[in-house]
Order: C-alpha cells, then sequence, then structure tokens
C-alpha cells in the first residue's frame, strides 16, 4: 500500500508511518517547514512539502495522485482559533476534496473523542476546536470517499501495550498514541472497515483482533 500523510510529523504519524514501513508499505508525509522534513525522513517516509492553509484542492490532489489512502492527522495544536479554523477545519475540506479529485477512495481521518477534556478547565479556544472538528467530521461523511473517522481518547506518549477499547460509542478515557497508530496501521489494511466513525480508548482487546470485530 501507498499510503499519503497529512500530519506525518506529529506523535501519531510518525509511529504509524514506522508499522505501515516496516509491513512493506510506502509512505509520503506532507510537511511545512524543514525541521518537520527530517522528522518525516527519520520515520521512514518520502517528505512532500505541502500547506494545508495555502495550498489549492488542485495542488493538494496532484501531491496524493498514486496513493492508495490519505490519513489525515494534522491539526493546529493550540496556534490560535484561526488555524484550527483553517487546518482542522477548511483544511480537512480540502484534503477530502483533492483525494477525491485525485481519485484516492480511502481517507482515514484522526478526530476527537466528543467527551475529551470535560473534567478540565474549559476555554473559549478549546470549545472552538471541539466544535471544528465535529464539522470537519461531518463534512467527511457527505462525501463519496470511502472514509473512516478514528476518535481517541486523551493521547499518551507511554508505550502502549497493543490492546484497546473500540467501537462506535465507548465510554471516554485515555489512549497511548502507540495504539492509535497501531489501530490505524490495522484498518488500513482491513477494507471492509469503512464509512464508520470509531472512538478509541486503551482496553483489553488487541489492535488486530478490535479491528477484525469491528469489520463484520
Amino acid at each position: 500500500m501507498h499510503v499519503f500523510q497529512i500530519g506525518a510529523a506529529g506523535g501519531v504519524g510518525r509511529r504509524l508511518t514506522q508499522l505501515l514501513t516496516s509491513r512493506g508499505d510506502t509512505v509520503t508525509g506532507m510537511h511545512r517547514g524543514p525541521a518537520q522534513g527530517e522528522t518525516v525522513r527519520k520515520a521512514g517516509a518520502t517528505p512532500v512539502v505541502g500547506d494545508l492553509i495555502h495550498d489549492s484542492v488542485e495542488e493538494l490532489a496532484r501531491k496524493m495522485r498514486g496513493h492508495d489512502a490519505v490519513v489525515f492527522s494534522a491539526g493546529a495544536h493550540g496556534t490560535g482559533m484561526d488555524k484550527t479554523t483553517l487546518i482542522d477545519g477548511k483544511g480537512l475540506e480540502k484534503a477530502a476534496d483533492a483525494a477525491a479529485l485525485a481519485g484516492v477512495s480511502r481517507f482515514v481521518l484522526v478526530s476527537v473523542f466528543p467527551d475529551a477534556l470535560r473534567d478540565g478547565q474549559r476555554s473559549e479556544g478549546f470549545e472552538h476546536y471541539i466544535k471544528v472538528k465535529k464539522t470537519a467530521d461531518v463534512f467527511l461523511t457527505r462525501t463519496g470517499l470511502d472514509w473512516l473517522i478514528v476518535r481517541p481518547g486523551t493521547l499518551l506518549d507511554t508505550p502502549g501495550g497493543g490492546r484497546v477499547t473500540a467501537g462506535p460509542a465507548v465510554e471516554y478515557g485515555d489512549v497511548h498514541r502507540d495504539d492509535v497508530a497501531a489501530f490505524i496501521d490495522a484498518a488500513l489494511h482491513e477494507p471492509a472497515l469503512n464509512r464508520v466513525i470509531v472512538e478509541l480508548t486503551s482496553g483489553d482487546t488487541p489492535v488486530a483482533e478490535a479491528v477484525a470485530r469491528l469489520a463484520t
């Protein structure tokens, strides 16, 4: 499989690249700056410069052509509400339109758990982020793409155990970035798992088994 990653320099993206390339897939990682390009290369992907804000749909489509799937895990990461709108929101819309134009039907979006940080201090910026992410989810579900939306719980950088709880609706909790990447890796290679929204937390089910159950 030839996978095009948007957000390849991020915590989930780097881990996913390593998993995909270790099984023999090839990955193209889109990035904005030189430092990110080196991060993408070290993870095992081929770097390509791209910008969700400034690139047109046609420019993004040219980069995506020839790939089998797109994984979108990019985000503004707290750089302001305007950037959140342009990257997490409009950027996703551009990427989905570009994938359709490029003929790449498989599209995986890393979204956010609806209950994320609801027990913490709320801010206007975070509430805006949640709203933008939900609107992006809705947009993707209304496309003709072979989409999959993954909504992980609170992300952890500590090593994952390879076991998760996954389903259309699960109780909120933490999940390791390792295990999110492993879930997407397995899901990309399970064509029957498509046009569904999956909530994902740490749990007791091996990742491969969790994907197989959802695909039946």
